[in-house]
Formats: C-alpha cells, sequence, structure tokens
C-alpha cells in the first residue's frame, strides 16, 4: 500500500514539473534535485518547439508579404505598359448607365435663361401689360343681366329633374322606359339650352360662355353616371340581391371612414347624396364614395394658396405674352406666307403649351385637391404619369382620370357588352371626346371651324403610327411633340380666327 502511494506522489509531481515547464519557468525541486533534473529536458524539448513555430510562423508572413509586394510591382509595370479594357461609352445603351441628372439640370438651367430671354424681350418690347382687373369683365361683361351666373344656377332644375325621376323609378310609379326618356330629354336640354343661351345673348363673353358650358359638360356626364348606377341597382334588386354598396353589394350594415354608415338602394336617392355627387371631383357615381378621416386644414391652403397664384399667373402669362403674339401672328396668317406663318406657330406653340401644364396643375392638383379635401373625398387619382407616355394611347389614358374611369366604365365596356370591337369602340370614345372639345371651343367663340374636332380624330392614326413604330423614348418624344405643336395649335386657330373676325378691321 506504501508503494502504491509512492508512485502515485511521482505521478503528480511529473505533472506538475511538465506544467511548469510549458509556461517557461523553473520547476522547484519537489523530492530531492534529482526529480528536478529529470524533468529539465523535458522542459527545454517542449520550449524549444515553440520556438521553431514562432520563427517558422514569421518566415511564412515573410515570404507571404514579399509575393504580394511582387505581384504589386508587376501589377504597377503591367499598367505602365498598358491602360485600355473593353468597355462602352456612357452615352451608349449598352454601358448600362443611368445617371444625368447633370444633364436633366442643365436643361433645366437652359430653359429657364431662354424663357427669361423672351420674357425681357418681351417687357422691352410691350411694356407691362398684365392687369388682373381685366379679368372681371370676361365673366360680367353685363353686370345688370349677369347669364353666365343664371345660367349656373338653372343647372340645379336639371338636378333635380334627374333625382325626381330616380325617386319614381324606385318606387315603381314610372316603368324604365318612362324613366328612361325623362333622362334623355332632361340630358339633351341641357347640351342645347346653355348653348342657345350663349349663341343668341351678345353679353355671354367667350369665357363666362366657355365657364358654363364646361360646367353643364360635367354635371352632364356625372347625371348619366347617376343614371347608370341606379338603374344597375334595380337591376341586380330584380336579381334578389338584397343590398348594395359601392361594388353593387352591401353584406352589411358596416361603418365606412369615420364612422359613417353605408348606404344601400334606395336609401341613397336623397338631396344630401345628388349634391356631394355634384361637387365631388369625380364623374363616376357610387352610393359610398371612399371618405378620408378628417380635413388637413393645411394641406386644404396650401392647395388654395396654389389655385390662387396659379390664376393670375396664368392671366397674367395671357395678358402679357399670348396676346401680343396672337396679335402680330395675324398679318402673316392673314397674307398665307408660309415661312412666317410657320415661325409665328411655333412662337404661339410654346407660350400655349406652357400655359396649358400651368392649367393642369392649377386644375388636375391644385383644385380638384382642394375639393377633395373639403369634402373629404378619398380618391385623389386624378392623373397618373403621363409624362413619361410612350404611346399616345396611354396619353389619353392617365393624363385625365376622371373623363378616362368614365369612358370606360359608361362608354366603352357597355359597346363591348353589345358586341362591337375594341378598335370600334376606341374610335366612338375618341369620336365622343371630339364633340365635346369641339362644343366647349366652338360655341363660346361663335363660329365653327372643326379644328378642335379635328385634332381629335387625328390622334387615332398618330396612336397607330407612334405605338407601330415608334418605341421607349422615341415615342415619349412623339407624344411631347404632339402635345406641342398639335391640338393646342388648333385651339390657337380658333382664336386668330376669332380675333380676325371681331377685331380684324380695328387691328389693321
Amino acid at each position: 500500500m506504501g508503494d502504491w502511494n509512492t508512485a502515485g506522489a511521482q505521478i503528480t509531481r511529473r505533472r506538475r514539473a511538465t506544467f511548469a515547464a510549458g509556461k517557461g519557468a523553473r520547476l522547484l525541486p519537489l523530492n530531492g534535485s534529482s526529480a528536478a533534473a529529470a524533468h529539465i529536458p523535458v522542459a527545454a524539448e517542449y520550449g524549444a518547439s515553440q520556438g521553431r513555430g514562432k520563427r517558422e510562423h514569421s518566415l511564412e508572413i515573410i515570404r507571404r508579404t514579399a509575393k504580394i509586394e511582387k505581384k504589386k510591382r508587376r501589377n504597377d509595370f503591367t499598367e505602365q505598359l498598358s491602360c485600355h479594357r473593353t468597355q462602352e461609352s456612357l452615352l451608349s445603351s449598352g454601358s448600362g448607365y443611368k445617371n444625368y441628372r447633370g444633364v436633366i439640370n442643365w436643361c433645366v438651367v437652359m430653359l429657364v435663361l431662354s424663357n427669361a430671354r423672351l420674357f425681357l424681350e418681351n417687357l422691352l418690347r410691350y411694356g407691362v401689360l398684365a392687369d388682373p382687373t381685366q379679368v372681371i369683365p370676361l365673366f360680367l361683361k353685363d353686370p345688370y343681366s349677369w347669364p353666365a351666373m343664371c345660367l349656373l344656377i338653372v343647372s340645379n332644375v336639371f338636378i333635380l329633374v334627374a333625382l325626381y325621376t330616380e325617386r319614381q323609378l324606385s318606387k315603381g310609379s314610372f316603368s324604365e322606359l318612362v324613366g328612361f326618356l325623362l333622362h334623355c330629354i332632361n340630358m339633351a336640354v341641357m347640351l342645347t339650352f346653355p348653348a342657345a343661351v350663349v349663341l343668341l345673348v351678345p353679353s355671354v363673353t367667350p369665357v363666362g360662355g366657355a365657364v358654363v358650358l364646361g360646367t353643364y359638360t360635367i354635371l352632364l356626364l356625372k347625371l348619366y353616371s347617376y343614371k347608370d348606377v341606379n338603374l344597375w341597382c334595380r337591376e341586380m334588386s330584380t336579381q334578389k340581391a338584397k343590398k348594395l354598396a359601392r361594388s353593387l353589394s352591401c353584406p352589411a350594415v358596416q361603418h365606412l371612414n369615420g364612422g359613417e354608415q353605408q348606404v344601400c338602394y334606395p336609401g341613397n336617392l336623397t338631396l344630401k347624396d345628388i349634391y356631394y355627387f355634384t361637387f365631388a371631383p369625380t364623374l363616376c357615381y357610387e352610393l359610398n364614395f371612399p371618405r378620408s378621416p378628417n380635413i388637413r386644414m393645411s394641406f386644404m391652403f396650401r392647395r388654395l394658396f396654389e389655385m390662387l397664384f396659379f390664376t393670375q399667373l396664368l392671366v397674367g402669362l395671357t395678358q402679357q405674352w399670348m396676346i401680343p403674339v396672337i396679335q402680330s401672328s395675324m398679318k402673316p396668317l392673314e397674307d398665307m406666307d408660309l415661312s412666317r406663318m410657320t415661325e409665328r406657330l411655333l412662337r404661339l406653340a410654346v407660350p400655349n403649351h406652357l400655359l396649358w401644364l400651368l392649367f393642369f396643375y392649377w386644375f388636375f392638383h391644385s383644385s380638384l385637391n382642394f375639393t377633395a379635401e373639403l369634402l373629404r373625398f378619398g380618391d385623389r387619382q386624378f392623373y397618373k404619369d403621363w409624362w413619361n407616355s410612350e404611346t399616345v394611347t396611354y396619353f389619353w389614358q392617365n393624363w385625365n382620370i376622371p373623363v378616362h374611369k368614365w369612358c370606360i366604365r359608361h362608354f366603352y365596356k357597355p359597346l363591348l357588352r353589345k358586341g362591337f370591337s375594341k378598335m370600334v369602340s376606341q374610335s366612338a370614345v375618341f369620336f365622343l371626346s371630339a364633340f365635346f372639345h369641339e362644343y366647349l371651343v366652338s360655341v363660346p367663340l361663335r363660329m365653327f371651324r372643326l379644328w378642335a374636332f379635328m385634332g381629335m380624330m387625328a390622334q387615332l392614326p398618330l396612336a397607330w403610327f407612334v405605338g407601330r413604330f415608334l418605341r421607349g423614348n422615341y415615342g415619349n418624344a412623339a407624344v411631347w411633340l404632339s402635345l406641342i405643336i398639335g391640338q393646342p395649335i388648333a385651339v390657337l386657330m380658333y382664336v386668330h380666327d376669332y380675333y380676325v373676325l371681331n377685331y380684324g378691321q380695328e387691328t389693321n
């Protein structure tokens, strides 16, 4: 038993000696100097192996560093001999380069400078012509009769007739045929009555007449949608659909945003409902419009400020820029001097296009958003990215969303359901648009030249040509070119003819 304990003690002393040698420390003798001397060679051998490992690791690092430096010197020497590689120019389509922000900024600066020069030239030649007070007589030529204002007030009669007809149809007092005839008569009178007043009453100015006819046209399209949607509701009722809502299916009594309860047919046939639709910035009727939770006062006042500012800007640019150019262009157009006539038309196209862009922002962004915010109307998609249009069709589908939705919902799709082809239906939509363009221009000016009608119908072959032969940026450039020298030129031709008919002798 004693020998066993002695052997265990020796093993323990050996382990301690090995550990101390690994740490590089000297081992103190545990049981005499002979035991310590027996363990010194083991510690020395372990330390030597550790030293050799460190030296080999350092040599490896040195060798790798030398290789890297040698490769770097070789690359530097190669770069001195060759400096080219396969690559595309930045302006090539294959380069993949797309950051042209500096070019766009340059275009903006050049546009501002060129128009500043034209504006300064205009001021030096004509002086200051802008006078906002001259706008008032354009609307109220005869302050004692105010025919334009009277026509706007009379429009309430047509709204009430449409509501009365729908109420009688919902009760079954009128047959569908009688109701259809009443709606047709009501809308036919809406189309002809204001036009007759504008043509026959001399005190109605062209601007006042355009405002009145534009208002009646919008109301006509609204009441047509009102008639159609209520007819669809009655048809669904006959198919035993119990409740109706925006999608003509009202699943249950729910509350919309803001805690408003959904309306089901015929509960929508009220004065409040039809007048809300009359002033809402849309042409398509629904039983329950999407509503925003509250009115953002800061947003609404910003849009109001934009409306007032751009109104003054439009009037000032028209007086300062458009009218002098139109007056100076009458003589070349009368003499049919082709070169000077082309030059004048190009001069007219630039301010006309600028005014058209300002009018777009004033109406489709500022005015419609102001009205929508005031009425808490939720759908604010009044336009899409028409400026990126690569086809003429895409432009007409996206620059005026309320009209586009009405045409698709109440004109294009019904024609398809009746068996007409897509081409015939699209042509019919353009024909309807051409009619209203001519109606809104010719009647207020009291002359008929068909420039607007032909300009709209010319969009059909232009749309085919651009869609067939032009793509990408070329198609977008063609769309912009048609906007600058196309239909706006037709409108300017009307203005020129109006000046020739009414002020030609005075100018001469």
